[in-house]
């Protein structure tokens, strides 16, 4: 992704900016999905062809990744580690995500496509991520 597709995805030129707001996106997102799963367990459970039980730990477990990921973006300059850390995570949920579907889950056709969604999603967050912390590296701001 070239400096000016990451400036106009992030409406900002400056590469820390733009990887502080997709860091800020990632958590807005990551955190409606943890507490929809947290409070809608059972009706969401039967949309998507999941066990309802697996909805409310997965829905704690994505909550505190949001309010660790919102801890990060809200920082001036996020550390490197932590960023690092931020974007393998969402690799290995999207991959992991795509495993689930075709090994282990059988969910829904709305669960399927859910599923499919979310983890390109998350890889999408990942890649912009990635792009701007790489950006980063380079400029000054």
């Amino acid at each position: 992704m070239s400096a000016t597709q990451l400036a106009a995805l992030a409406r900002t030129t400056g590469p820390q900016s733009a990887l502080r707001r997709f860091l800020a996106l990632d958590a807005v997102v990551t955190g409606a999905n943890g507490v929809a799963y947290l409070v809608a367990s059972g009706p969401l459970g039967r949309l998507l062809g999941v066990d309802a039980g697996l909805l409310p730990v997965l829905g704690a477990v994505l909550s505190a990744y949001a309010a660790g990921v919102g801890l990060l973006a809200s920082r001036p300059r996020p550390a490197g580690l932590p960023v690092r850390a931020v974007i393998e995570i969402n690799l290995g949920w999207a991959v992991l995500s795509f495993l689930a579907l075709a090994l282990w889950l059988t969910p829904s056709t709305a669960g399927a496509v859910w599923g499919v969604l979310q983890a390109l999603v998350v890889a999408g967050f990942a890649a912009v991520q990635y792009a701007a912390a790489k950006a980063r590296q380079g400029s000054v701001e």
